[in-house]
């Protein structure tokens, strides 16, 4: 651990790195664990607690922000296929994600005390990974030489990026990008009615996906009939919300919106997204509801709940008010009401280069959210990539290591961070859609099944880069 009254420079330079990471988020924390593994000295520099952020509450490693799934588990899903990836790379993240697993289906959702303190023991505890705690206020402050010659520097700041920090980027990125990013409320379990909400999984499908209606299931779910759905949506309307800044536009990554934008399409949108009754039946009257919250756990006694889907951006005392009128909740005590937060990412395709590189100042390398990826996965997946690529570089073998095809899951998130457009770059979940078909038919019903075996033998091509390891 670092101390304040020291510099910069002189800690570096003691530790003598082979890199230099900043942010122990999930992109910055896989990075030097990737590198470690390859027995290079990497400086994992994270500004917690010395400096806090608006959305952070702890100062470990890892530690999650906003929900607390990783997406889903069906080995023939694009998330699936990642987990895929990663697993065969020896991910941190991921094995900390496993170790400290709840249920919730398909979904792979951790317990995110237990999750952030495995990826800060693992990370401390590895004699190849020096912590130093402090704020970086300037890039300049990172650059520096060894015998070797400059040190690459992989910025993994996330989406909370100080603001010292990019400003001090601006000359050389220009403009960051920006969108809001909104985190979901949590609920105290025994303030739950379970008289009123019922455990079922959508369509009764459990971890394994077979559907079972023998199973209780992992969520709970809160159901509405139609006029308890109107009364609350009409109250939501009318709720005072957290106003943005005068000067900013507000932009929502699309795939995390608060509920209130999304009721601004239209009285039914959430009766048709986050509250959607599709595969749920109540057992006490063997029927659908017309719409359902949904409540996941965040913890495996069920001691907290997260409320799925429901990012806002309402001030918290109208939440308490507002989300009580749902059936169950009507006693619920919160352990975090949802807010909202700016998240910053750069322009990937103009400024960067096939390496993750800074194109006019190539020793900055940039990895995680910040550079256009969404998704604690996909964060992970890029820092795990970034760290590969370097230990290529760093042993001699090649000055420029290869990416993977867009055909794999890591392959097809580079592409669209490295190559998408520019004019509208827009922060990217993993998807099919980014896969390119080349020869698979679009209607093909083997069409999954096709691309997951079709990604696992080209990633295998890519690994074998690294002798397997």
């Amino acid at each position: 651990m670092s101390s304040r009254n020291v510099k910069l420079s002189d800690e570096i330079k003691k530790i003598n790195p082979a890199v230099i990471i900043v942010g122990g988020g999930l992109a910055g924390s896989e990075c030097a664990w990737q590198l470690a593994k390859f027995g290079h000295q990497v400086a994992l520099i994270e500004q917690r607690p010395i400096k806090s952020t608006e959305a952070h509450k702890t100062d470990s490693l890892g530690e999650l922000v906003c929900s607390n799934s990783l997406k889903s588990s069906d080995p023939l899903s694009a998330p699936g296929l990642l987990k895929d990836e990663l697993s065969r790379m020896g991910s941190l993240i991921l094995q900390a994600a496993h170790l400290s697993e709840v249920p919730a289906g398909q979904a792979l959702a951790v317990d995110r005390d237990k999750f952030a303190a495995h990826v800060s023991a693992q990370i401390e505890k590895n004699p190849k990974i020096s912590i130093i705690r402090r704020e970086i206020t300037h890039y300049e402050e990172l650059v520096c030489s060894n015998d070797t010659g400059i040190v690459p520097v992989v910025l993994a700041t996330g989406p909370l990026t100080s603001k010292s920090l990019g400003e001090s980027l601006k000359p050389v990125i220009g403009e960051s990008l920006y969108f809001y990013d909104a985190i979901a409320p949590i609920v105290a379990g025994d303030s739950i009615n379970k008289d009123v909400a019922f455990l079922q999984n959508r369509h009764f499908k459990g971890k394994d996906g077979v559907k079972n209606q023998e199973d209780e299931g992992d969520y709970l779910n809160c159901p509405l009939d139609q006029e308890q759905y109107y009364k609350f949506i009409t109250e939501l309307k009318n709720a005072e919300r957290v106003a943005s800044k005068d000067f900013e536009k507000t932009l929502y990554f699309q795939g995390c919106q608060p509920i209130e934008a999304l009721l601004d399409k239209g009285d039914k949108t959430l009766a048709f997204g986050p509250m959607k009754p599709v595969g749920l039946m109540d057992p006490r009257t063997n029927t659908k509801s017309y719409a359902v919250l949904q409540l996941r756990k965040e913890d495996s006694e069920g001691r907290a709940w997260n409320m799925v889907g429901f990012q806002t951006k309402l001030k918290y005392p109208e939440q308490k008010r507002i989300f009580r009128l749902i059936p169950g909740l009507e006693n619920a005590e919160f352990y975090r009401f949802g807010s909202l937060h700016r998240n910053t990412y750069i322009n990937s395709p103009t400024l960067l280069d096939n390496q993750f590189r800074l194109k006019n100042m190539p020793v900055l390398h940039f990895a995680g959210q910040i550079t256009g990826v969404e998704g604690y996965l996909e964060s992970t997946a890029i820092g795990a990539l970034i760290g590969r690529m370097l230990h290529l570089k760093l042993s001699g073998q090649m000055s420029e290591a290869p990416l993977p095809t867009p055909t794999t899951a890591v392959g097809s998130l580079a592409n669209a961070i490295l190559y998408g457009r520019a004019k509208n770059f827009q922060p990217m979940n993993i998807n099919w859609g980014l896969v390119p078909l080349d020869g698979i038919g679009e209607r093909d019903k083997e069409k999954k099944e096709k691309l997951v075996q079709r990604g696992k033998r080209q990633f295998t091509h890519w690994m074998s880069l690294f002798g397997g390891k």
